[in-house]
């Protein structure tokens, strides 16, 4: 990881635990459990790349990180709820996640369906109502619909369900691709294109290519993943690795080899890069992101 992707990794993570922690209810709040619960989940943990990527986007565009919080807090609450979701017995029925127990082994599995219920629907009223985000009805909108979109049956839930329907199964590359399009890659490309939707004179030809961007990103980030779940280590990854190899689930390893699957992602790189070909040095996080993310060790 560059020096310059690292710092601004740090700057993210920092602004993004603060903006989190603003708009979660308070632990002294009633229901105290459901919100301690959603603190317990959201805070402290995950890498952030999310986020980030609004951010990033927002650069590459000249908008004030201060005015993409809100966006930046939406999809990280879609994405925590989706872990939550994914780990519980019904799913992956997993016990780590981030490194600490997950939401139904550190409270219970009704707590844990009432968490990711919760923050699906914050991460809504955050782009709805919250005051720090100076786009205007129109473009809040649009973002509403695209990560509503992203999270649904078009989107994240819907390559869940494929994912869970092809436990056993031998998929084709279009089809395994066509599942983490979905699956990993739907929630990637809203962080990207809620970014956009933040400056009002955005030019469609630029919007199209950060949006190719994160399409490929969000494919190489889950054949990394896959290729990790192979290489690397439970202490690592920060939860249990080989879970999906445990499961009998379609990963790109098993699919093209491992060889062959780090070759996939320095092709989706390449792609990536070529998406920003018509950017300057002002794409340049972006640019080292695409690289950390088939480089990235958990």
């Amino acid at each position: 990881m560059s020096n310059a992707l690292q710092e601004y990794l740090s700057f993210c993570q920092n602004r993004v635990e603060r903006a989190l922690e603003a708009r979660l209810p308070s632990e002294s709040q009633l229901p105290k459990k459901l919100h301690a619960a959603m603190r317990y989940c959201v805070l402290d943990g995950g890498k952030r790349l999310r986020p980030m990527l609004t951010y990033c986007t927002g650069q590459v565009l000249g908008i004030a990180p201060e005015e993409l919080d809100a966006p930046a807090c939406a999809v990280e609450f879609i994405h925590v709820y989706s872990l939550i979701h994914d780990d519980l017995p019904a799913m992956d029925d997993d016990a780590l996640r981030r490194g600490k127990p997950t939401c139904h082994i550190a409270f219970d599995e009704a707590t844990a369906i009432l968490t990711g219920d919760a923050l699906q629907a914050l991460a809504f009223k955050v782009l709805a109502d919250d005051p720090g985000l100076k786009a205007d009805a129109g473009a809040r909108l649009k973002m509403l619909t695209i990560l509503a979109k992203a999270s649904g049956s078009q989107g994240m839930v819907g390559g869940q369900a494929i994912d869970l329907e092809a436990v056993g199964s031998r998929l084709t590359l279009p089809e395994l691709e066509n599942m983490h399009i979905h699956k990993t890659g739907a929630l990637i490309r809203a962080s990207v294109n809620m970014a956009t939707l933040a400056k009002a004179d955005v030019d469609q030809k630029v919007a199209e290519r950060l949006d190719h961007y994160a399409k490929c990103i969000g494919l190489s980030f889950q054949v990394q993943d896959d290729i990790l779940d192979e290489e690397s280590d439970t202490a690592t990854l920060g939860k249990t690795q080989g879970k999906d190899k445990d499961n009998d689930k379609p990963t790109y390893p098993a699919l093209l080899g491992l060889a062959d699957a780090k070759l996939k992602a320095r092709e989706l790189h390449e792609q990536a890069l070529d998406s920003l070909s018509g950017f300057g040095t002002e794409a340049d996080l972006l640019r080292d992101l695409s690289l950390y993310i088939i480089q990235r060790t958990h």
